[in-house]
C-alpha cells in the first residue's frame, strides 16, 4: 500500500478543478484517515449516493484510493483515503497565463510581484523533481531554512540585505564549479518579506519623570 505523502502538487488543471469543489475538498480534509461512504455521509449530512458520485470524481483523478475493502453479507464496503495529507496547485495548472520569472517582460527583482514568480517556479521545478525521485524509490536532496528577524529600521534592513547578499556571493564563488565530471546545478533561491503581522507583545518603554 503506497504511503500517504505529506503534500502532493496538483498541476493538472482538471485535477484542480475536482479539488477545489466544495465538497470534495471537504472530502479530501476527512480522508486523512480511511472512511467509507456512509460514514462521511454521516459526518457531512449529505446522502451516501452524493457522496459516491464524489469520490469517484476524486478517484479518477487519484486524489483518493482504496486503503481497504470490507466484506458486509454480499456486499463490498470500500474505505477511501486521500492520496495526500494536504494539496497545492501548481501554478502550472494555469497554463500559458501561469506566472514566468522569464515570461519576456522585464520585473522589477525587488518587487513583490517577483517573489511570488520565484516561489511558482520554486513549486512547479520541486514537484516535477520529487515525483521523477518518487518514482526511483530516491530521496531527492533539498535544503530549506526559515527564520524570522525583526528590523529596527529600514536603514538596518538594507544594512542586512547588503550583507546577506555578499555572503551569498562569496559562498556561491568558492562552492560553483562548473567543470567537475558528475557534479550537479542547484538553484539557490532566497527571499524575504515582512510578516502579515507583528502579533509579538511589545515591552513597556517607562518614561523617567
Amino acid at each position: 500500500m503506497r504511503t500517504m505523502v505529506d503534500v502532493e502538487v496538483i498541476d493538472d488543471p482538471a485535477a484542480a478543478t475536482v479539488a477545489l469543489e466544495p465538497v470534495r475538498s471537504r472530502l479530501l480534509s476527512e480522508l486523512v484517515e480511511p472512511a467509507s461512504a456512509a460514514t462521511l455521509a454521516a459526518r457531512l449530512g449529505i446522502a451516501r449516493q452524493k457522496i459516491n458520485y464524489h469520490l469517484r470524481a476524486l478517484e479518477s483523478h487519484d486524489l483518493v484510493r482504496v486503503a481497504e475493502k470490507r466484506q458486509w453479507g454480499g456486499l463490498t464496503e470500500r474505505l477511501m483515503i486521500a492520496t495526500a495529507a494536504s494539496y497545492i496547485v501548481s501554478p502550472g495548472a494555469m497554463g500559458p497565463v501561469a506566472v514566468a520569472t522569464h515570461s519576456g517582460r522585464q520585473l522589477d527583482r525587488l518587487s513583490a510581484s517577483y517573489l511570488i514568480a520565484l516561489a511558482a517556479r520554486v513549486i512547479r521545478e520541486v514537484s516535477t523533481l520529487l515525483r521523477r525521485s518518487t518514482a526511483l524509490d530516491k530521496r531527492l536532496a533539498t535544503l530549506s531554512l526559515d527564520t524570522e528577524i525583526r528590523f529596527r529600521s529600514a536603514a538596518d534592513r538594507a544594512a542586512f540585505s547588503s550583507d546577506l547578499t555578499k555572503a551569498i556571493t562569496t559562498l556561491a564563488a568558492r562552492y560553483h564549479d562548473e567543470s567537475t565530471p558528475g557534479g550537479r546545478s542547484h538553484r539557490l533561491v532566497v527571499v524575504a518579506h515582512p510578516l502579515p503581522h507583528d502579533s509579538r507583545p511589545k515591552k513597556a518603554v517607562m518614561n523617567p519623570d
